[in-house]
């Protein structure tokens, strides 16, 4: 039964990612026409809504192109790399506590990991071999140098993240997400207790999932198309997918360890029945989320591109500095009062 709950969570849950990335790019699409006063998508069905479908039949019916001198067996494992990893981070997070349907208690979280944490770490560290494995397998200058940013940009960002979730680790006393987000009850979200963390840990998001302004490793003006120059068709677009299940992966995640996950405010306070106070958390969850994307694609249209140089100086003078600080600080701060 418990191998059968947890094949069903699959299937729901990777069903929901790959319907709401679809229209993610067709939000996105539509956000950045408002915010340049132009009109975006509205042609292919009502008001524009059947584009993501179009888009992916195109996707699929075009020429799948490999250049003549490319390394064909990693060419071809570079994407389902990228995408594998993308789909798989999400897995710790927990969406809502425990929720009971037909007598069962079902937990809202496709896999308890005890090392919740290493294991999102572990995952977006790998996620750097699809993009440095397309820009190599490519044999395409271009696409070799956005490799090498990416390598580059995502080692040097990852350290700011680690440093910046010690904090949360330090104050919560697990690397349990759920336990994570059971920590901050009420309004005592790691947001307000640890405010440069999260300053550090949003910014390394950027870097980590290469959105503007940090994407430099397929920075049009300089690369072309940068690690994916070469690709097309399918292979092109699970790229584009794992781009924005990793964008709706680091929502979650910024969710769940800044944003009080699942948590509405005293709802138990409220006499609601469990069944709805599940629903409601899974509501909470999503609408935060959303939340949170929604601010990253505004920042993506609002904010220019950095140079390559100011990319590394953030990174290695600033950020790197401050996420130490806010370790030491935060240590002190917990042994003083403890």
């Amino acid at each position: 039964m418990d191998i059968l709950i947890s094949f069903i969570k699959i299937v729901v849950y990777l069903g929901i990612l790959l319907f709401t990335v679809a229209y993610l790019v067709l939000v996105e699409r539509r956000v950045s026409a408002f915010i340049q006063n132009r009109i975006g998508p509205n042609r292919v069905g009502y008001k524009g809504l059947l584009q993501p479908v179009a888009d992916i039949l195109k996707l699929m019916i075009k020429e799948d192109i490999v250049p003549k001198l490319a390394y064909k067996p990693l060419h071809r494992l570079a994407p389902i790399i990228s995408i594998v990893v993308a789909l798989s981070t999400f897995a710790v997070v927990p969406f809502g506590d425990k929720i009971v349907l037909f007598g069962k208690e079902i937990k809202l979280q496709i896999a308890s990991v005890n090392v919740g944490i290493l294991y999102i770490l572990a995952l977006t560290s790998l996620g750097v071999y699809g993009i440095a494995l397309a820009g190599w397998a490519s044999n395409n200058k271009y696409s070799l140098l956005g490799g090498l940013r990416s390598s580059a940009q995502i080692i040097s960002y990852e350290l700011s993240m680690g440093l910046s979730i010690i904090g949360v680790i330090l104050i919560a006393g697990t690397l349990e997400l759920d336990k994570i987000v059971e920590a901050q009850s009420g309004w005592r979200w790691f947001i307000f207790l640890q405010p440069v963390g999260f300053i550090t840990f949003f910014v390394s998001v950027f870097a980590e999932t290469n959105r503007l302004p940090f994407d430099l490793p397929e920075a049009e003006p300089e690369l072309v198309g940068g690690y994916h120059t070469e690709y097309t068709g399918l292979k092109f677009g699970l790229f584009f997918l794992a781009e924005y299940a990793n964008m709706i992966t680091a929502s979650a995640v910024v969710t769940t360890l800044y944003l009080g996950g699942w948590q509405f405010p005293y709802i138990n306070t409220f006499g609601i029945p469990d069944f709805w106070v599940s629903v409601i958390q899974i509501l909470t969850f999503i609408s935060k989320v959303l939340i949170v994307i929604m601010f990253m694609i505004v920042i993506r249209w609002t904010v220019p591109r950095f140079r390559y140089d100011q990319l590394m100086n953030l990174g290695w003078k600033w950020m790197l500095p401050l996420s130490l600080a806010n370790v030491i600080v935060t240590a002190l701060v917990i042994y003083l009062v403890e």
